[in-house]
């Protein structure tokens, strides 16, 4: 008997679905909860990365010659530094009398403005400095402070030659006293600011930043007299109007007096300040004194490198090896040159054994290295020869040599 062949029996089709529907939902569920996973642990793994990265960057940053290091924040100490003086910084108004054109009457006019900074608070009244250019010439000063209130100032004392003076107020509405430092501390690159009232009181209390450019002298001209002052150089912005403002630094300390400016065409940045330790014994001298008492000469000057080589040969006889020195031209009487027998056309080379080659450099060494009541040799030229002169110098209450 013939036997059929075996054949498997055939899979129905319902059941090919089923497991087709069982395989897909397997799917989606595992998709599902893949998903839910990487949600919850995505951020985690970012993290990772990103300190990763971090660290990466770090290591290469060493590795740099100039690496660039993340932006710091905003340095907030100038700022604290500025709200510190503010409000210690004033304006100085100069009102002189005039006479008016058409009624021939003299009237009050304001003949310019200043800044000033107050120093000092005692009882009912407060001390301001200031520039002697801002206030020269005024027949009264007044004084607007920060509230915008303007008050009567009186003037303690001026002194041209360094281009200070000291003013009194009332102390009533005066609520800051500027703090100075030591400007002998201060360093290239330091950074700083100028306060003041740069074109007028409508722009009271100007705030301008820069740094320290530098320390110089320099050789300046004043109602006494040429004379070489010592400066802070600074980029910060000083305007007319800026004179007798503050220069302060980051600490909120007052390390110079603005004084000048250099305003040329194409000149930008030269910014100038008499250094708070130049400034100290002037104002001490000034509140005590009124004056500033110097020792003098008694005689009128002129460079001899000024001069003409026929003056200089024909009417003071100097040899042709002298170019330089101060002459002199008039020998005021009674006055320590003239005890000590100086004369018209004797020309100064040296004092004290130190070279004088201008006038300025005689007043700056009469200044800075005597005092009244020394006995100093004067080295002069008379008649083509060299001979010595002792003097004995007294005080004047003017800044004349």
């Amino acid at each position: 008997m013939d036997m059929m062949p075996f054949e498997p029996t055939p899979t129905p089709e319902p059941k090919r679905r089923g497991r087709f529907v069982s395989w897909l939902a397997a799917s989606v569920a595992g998709a599902v909860i893949g998903s839910a996973a990487t949600w919850y642990v995505a951020p985690k793994w970012m993290h990772g990365e990103t300190n990763s990265q971090t660290k990466t960057a770090e290591t290469t940053a060493k590795s740099e010659a100039l690496p660039l290091q993340p932006t710091a924040n905003v340095n907030t100490n100038m700022i604290t530094a500025i709200n510190k003086v503010a409000d210690a910084v004033v304006g100085v108004v100069n009102i002189q009398k005039q006479v008016d054109f058409f009624s021939e009457q003299a009237q009050d006019t304001e003949a310019g403005t200043g800044s000033g900074v107050i120093f000092k608070k005692e009882g009912d009244a407060a001390y301001i400095v200031t520039n002697n250019h801002v206030i020269e010439g005024a027949n009264k000063v007044e004084v607007a402070l920060a509230n915008g209130k303007k008050v009567k100032a009186q003037i303690v004392g001026a002194d041209a030659l360094t281009d200070l003076a000291v003013l009194k107020i009332p102390a009533e509405g005066v609520t800051k006293v500027a703090s100075f430092g030591d400007s002998s501390k201060v360093e290239i690159g330091e950074p700083v600011a100028a306060i003041g009232n740069p074109l007028g009181l409508d722009l009271s209390r100007t705030v301008t930043e820069g740094i320290v450019s530098g320390k110089r002298t320099m050789p300046v001209s004043t109602s006494a007299g040429d004379w070489e002052i010592d400066v802070i150089q600074t980029d910060a912005a000083i305007n007319p109007g800026n004179s007798g403002g503050a220069l302060i630094n980051s600490a909120g300390q007052v390390i110079g007096i603005n004084s000048m400016k250099i305003a040329e065409t194409g000149v930008e940045g030269l910014g100038f300040a008499i250094p708070s330790e130049n400034v100290k014994p002037i104002v001490e001298q000034l509140m005590k004194d009124g004056k500033i008492k110097r020792p003098y000469l008694g005689v009128q000057l002129v460079d001899v490198a000024d001069l003409s080589d026929d003056v200089r040969t024909n009417e003071l006889k100097l040899p042709s090896n002298i170019t330089s020195g101060a002459a002199i031209t008039s020998v005021e009487p009674f006055s320590p040159a003239a005890e000590a027998g100086l004369k018209s056309k004797d020309v100064i080379t040296a004092i004290n054994g130190e070279k004088i080659d201008s006038v300025s450099a005689l007043r700056k060494y009469l200044y800075t290295k005597t005092a009244v009541g020394d006995r100093i040799n004067v080295t002069v030229y008379r008649d083509g020869f060299e001979t010595t002169v002792s003097v004995t110098l007294k005080a004047r209450d003017s800044s004349q040599s």
